[in-house]
């Protein structure tokens, strides 16, 4: 395992986290509460330190599974937690997202909410959770250096979605200077990832990416082929059929990144991301121990190359040689599309 800084903050994370968000759904398969401890437990042991959880991720549940799971391990680990949606007056209508609420108000209840959950007294990450760019004003962010001054939280981050977008909330943490921007990001699904990456040079700023779903929905780590029936409360299956359909072509267009055995596709894909230095630390799925030995291995996998490099680009450039729609072509937006109109993607509304 290799580790990153989080901006200028100080802050470590492993370059392969754990997303919580599988442990405090079913949305990833079911589990019992000692089985979602146990893959806490032996992702430590796999040596991941950063663990990201967030407060409405099973209403709380995840907080809980990660604060028991590590409380004997406290000093080792780097914490992350999210804020911005009211779960509290609100029930969750299957995968639907819930009111958000981003407040000076909020964000100090949410957070003491958060750590009497987790057991601790602060946390080293605290990230905004989808709010759009104009919930964030100067009294939001006076808030979150509140907060930092309190000691609750180390550094702060704006993790974005629930859609691959937003392009104006990830420009919007960069031009304030935020320790960590969140994005879904792999090598299928570059935009805004990429573009992030872009302004953070262009900027010569300190913001470090977390990359989830590194693996697209199960295409990159081969969990989802052809033969997979994916169950209804399965969360991939909100993907298209085409974006699989296509997915499988452009998965045989970039065997050569397994170099003879050398590295899984899995894993492959993490050091895709990881050739990117903005890139600090990437969060798949793991859903089961095996996962986890296997990705958290990623970065001892040889890394690579800049010719590697280069011919995924020129292949991505080219949609891998595919001539069809993956259904996959829209960006969120939340100011009506206007910060998408360089990417070549359309907006799918506000």
């Amino acid at each position: 395992m290799e580790y990153a800084t989080l901006g200028n903050s100080g802050v470590e994370v492993s370059e392969v986290g754990f997303g919580a968000w599988v442990v405090g759904t079913d949305w990833w398969g079911d589990r019992t509460r000692d089985d979602a401890i146990d893959m806490v437990q032996h992702a430590l042991a796999e040596d991941v330190t950063f663990f990201d959880t967030g407060d409405v991720y099973g209403h709380g549940d995840s907080e809980e599974i990660i604060g028991e799971a590590l409380a004997e391990h406290r000093d080792e680990v780097t914490v992350s937690t999210k804020i911005g949606y009211d779960f509290y007056n609100n029930p969750q209508a299957g995968h639907g997202e819930l009111p958000k609420k981003v407040t000076p108000e909020w964000v100090h209840t949410a957070v003491d909410r958060s750590l009497d959950r987790l057991g601790m007294d602060h946390v080293e990450l605290l990230m905004l959770h989808n709010a759009n760019v104009d919930e964030v004003d100067e009294d939001v962010l006076e808030a979150l250096d509140e907060l930092r001054e309190e000691g609750k939280v180390d550094a702060i981050g704006w993790a974005l979605g629930p859609s691959i977008g937003w392009l104006a909330e990830g420009d919007a943490a960069v031009a304030n200077e935020f320790d960590a921007l969140q994005t879904v990001f792999n090598l299928f699904e570059q935009t805004p990832g990429q573009h992030f990456i872009d302004t953070i040079r262009e900027q010569n700023a300190d913001t470090s990416v977390l990359a989830r779903v590194p693996h697209s929905s199960g295409l990159l780590n081969e969990q989802v082929t052809p033969e997979t029936e994916l169950g209804k409360g399965d969360h991939r299956s909100h993907r298209p059929s085409e974006w699989y359909e296509t997915g499988w072509e452009k998965v045989e267009e970039i065997r050569f990144l397994e170099r003879d055995g050398a590295r899984t596709m899995g894993q492959a894909a993490i050091q895709w991301l990881l050739y990117n230095d903005e890139v600090a630390s990437v969060t798949p799925t793991f859903r089961t121990n095996a996962d986890i030995d296997e990705w958290a291995g990623a970065p001892d996998t040889p890394p690579l190359s800049d010719e590697e490099y280069d011919r995924v680009q020129e292949l991505y450039r080219d949609n891998f040689g595919i001539d069809r729609d993956d259904g996959m072509d829209a960006l969120r937006s939340s100011v009506g599309g206007a910060d998408l109109e360089e990417t070549g993607m359309k907006s799918a509304g506000d």
